[in-house]
């Protein structure tokens, strides 16, 4: 950083040497010293500018020349009083009124000091040399003949062959002066800091920046914004917004009433979605920024990144909408499906197996924020407990024998950002439940064999096809662990509760893997796979369909055909009740005794004597 003192009196250069010799000014830029009076001031100014000066130290009318003249910060000398008085002492005895000859105005009034010394003081201030000549005529007219003046004022006075007292700074003038032009260059410094990060930031962000001030023109805008709407920013910096971009919804943000902050625009054949924000100071609205992103290349950038999480295998495949849900039930699932999507709370998905647990959880992930990241799924209760926990929690290099080398993150690592899916929760051994435990409380996980803890952003659904409550009552799970799982509850009801969307499921069947000339099912094959218990649910339907669609002739697949197909694996269930089932087993019996098995149909039937089909049956009369 530079400062420049453009010094229009000799004075002052021996002032400045001598200030910048006695007092650190805790500066480390540079201070050059620099002889110039008025019009050579001037043009010294001019090629300091160019050498990249920040501010610059003048006095008098050499000051007030350059202030109008050029674009950086300008610091007076100012004159004290004990200047005045030192510039009456040179010129000795005084008899009459003294004229002061000066191109600024005084921060304090010269007359009064006259008063305190008993010499009268007659300001005279000028703007020019020609006005400086006309005002010396006057005041010589009026019979006075002893004047002090500055280093210009002066020159004319002694022409004149006046007697003259030169007004020279003090060190301590300059000093004062260099401070304070010292502090406006590092305040300038740190501006031009701010307004380069600034610049970095808009230039270097992928989204389009454009900015308005109160008269509607542009003041700002980046590299991104060029390209979106091809427009280059010479040409547009300082014209108005609507002569650039027609229609452009920024121009009544400085209305602050009728802003349109979100819209969805086509320009140039592109789709843009556009943020619209005022610019307040204060109260007052000061102009507008619009943020553009392109539609296009977001889709296209949200595809990069699932293709490599696909390649992975760490993508949600499944949606809501592939979910069928004719029946109330399961549309009351699918609801709760997108509420608990826009939280983030854990969610505990339970029912029985092959509902369908997993394919909620992945939709729940593809609804919700998380779902540009990571989904992974683990089932907790495939792997023996040493290898579940360092696959969860994942290990430092020498932890254990056979341990890979550099280690390996975890899937709690892997999830980051995303969501994790523990299957079958309640098969979790008791020591990694703590270990669980502590990740959702902190937020952070521990490798085996490390020291030091990972934080890592991890949303966690979780299924079971098990009696939770019951686990917990036999210390086979932790109380408090089951607490921070089931913060939100999703219930899939089984196949034989929701019998209507089984029409739907199985023409999904079809359409999934199509087999040679099958382009159906009847209606009475339907209606019979409508009767059956489902044990399976969905996976044993869809294994059902599978067969049949290989040994079927075709087009449509009949009831005969599903009926020998399902007699071949067992009994068939039909809607006649069975013989146990019309005993005298009442249905509030069957309900008293589900309800102290806390809803464990096996247990419930063992109690009653009769089977799970005839106890599903029995609730369904």
């Amino acid at each position: 950083m530079r400062i420049a003192i453009i010094a229009p009196m000799t004075n002052i250069v021996d002032a400045a040497k001598e200030a910048l010799a006695k007092q650190d000014f805790n500066w480390r830029g540079e201070i050059e010293i620099i002889p110039g009076l008025l019009e050579i001031g001037l043009e010294q100014a001019y090629q300091a500018v160019k050498r990249g000066v920040d501010v610059i130290i003048s006095r008098g009318g050499t000051a007030t020349l350059i202030a109008n003249h050029v674009d950086v910060p300008v610091v007076e000398i100012q004159v004290t009083a004990f200047d005045i008085l030192r510039a009456l002492k040179s010129v000795g005895h005084v008899s009459g009124t003294v004229g002061v000859v000066f191109m600024r105005r005084f921060l304090f009034e010269c007359e009064k000091l006259g008063d305190l010394i008993g010499i009268p003081i007659h300001e005279i201030f000028v703007e020019n040399e020609m006005i400086a000549q006309e005002m010396i005529e006057t005041a010589c007219r009026q019979g006075i003949n002893t004047f002090l003046g500055d280093a210009s004022s002066a020159r004319l006075l002694i022409e004149r062959g006046l007697k003259v007292g030169l007004i020279e700074s003090a060190v301590e003038s300059v000093s004062k002066a260099i401070t304070e032009a010292i502090k406006l260059a590092d305040v300038r410094r740190r501006e031009r800091e701010k307004a380069q990060l600034f610049r970095t930031i808009i230039d270097a962000t992928a989204d389009g920046i454009i900015a308005i001030d109160k008269n509607e023109q542009v003041t700002t805008l980046n590299p991104a914004i060029e390209r979106m709407y091809q427009i280059q920013s010479a040409e547009v910096i300082g014209r108005k917004i609507g002569d650039i971009i027609p229609d452009d919804g920024l121009r009544d943000c400085l209305t602050g009433d009728t802003c349109e902050q979100e819209s969805v625009r086509s320009i140039n054949n592109r789709v843009f979605a556009i943020k619209r924000i005022p610019i307040k100071l204060g109260e007052d609205i000061v102009g507008a920024i619009a943020n553009v992103q392109d539609v296009t290349q977001l889709q296209y950038f949200e595809q990069v990144v699932r293709q490599k999480l696909n390649k992975k295998g760490l993508v949600a495949k499944f949606y809501l909408e592939q979910i069928s849900a004719a029946s109330p039930q399961m549309k009351v699932v699918k609801e709760r499906v997108r509420q608990y999507a826009a939280n983030d709370a854990t969610v505990l998905i339970t029912g029985e197996s092959g509902t369908g647990k997993e394919r909620v959880a992945q939709s729940i992930h593809n609804l919700s924020q998380r779902k540009t990241g990571p989904f992974v799924a683990i089932n907790c209760a495939a792997l023996p407990e040493a290898l579940l926990e360092s696959e969860l929690f994942g290990y430092e290099e020498g932890a254990f024998t056979g341990a890979k080398k550099g280690g390996k993150s975890g899937l709690f690592e892997v999830a980051h950002g995303g969501t994790i899916f523990l299957d079958e929760i309640g098969e979790m051994p008791l020591s990694l439940q703590a270990r669980l435990l502590r990740v959702l409380q902190e937020k952070e996980v521990m490798r085996l064999g490390a020291e030091g803890l990972i934080p890592v952003n991890v949303r966690i659904l979780s299924a079971t096809n098990q009696d939770m409550m019951h686990l917990v009552d036999e210390k086979k799970f932790r109380v408090d662990l089951y607490y921070r799982l089931d913060v939100l509850r999703l219930h899939i009801p089984p196949l034989r509760e929701r019998v209507e969307d089984i029409p739907e499921l199985i023409q999904s069947f079809l359409e999934k893997s199509p087999r040679g000339n099958i382009v159906g099912i009847t209606e009475g094959a339907v209606k019979f796979l409508q009767k059956q218990y489902w044990r399976g649910n969905i996976r044993e339907l869809e294994n059902v369909i599978e067969r049949v669609k290989l040994l079927a002739a075709g087009p449509f697949i009949e009831e005969v055909m599903v009926r020998q197909e399902l007699a071949a694996y067992g009994p068939v269930v039909s809607d006649t009740p069975s013989t146990a089932a019309r005993d005298g087993v009442a249905r509030h019996e069957i309900e008293q005794v589900l309800f102290e098995e806390k809803y464990n149909y096996t247990r419930t039937a063992q109690r009653l004597g009769i089977s799970r089909t005839t106890l599903w049956r029995k609730l369904r009369q």
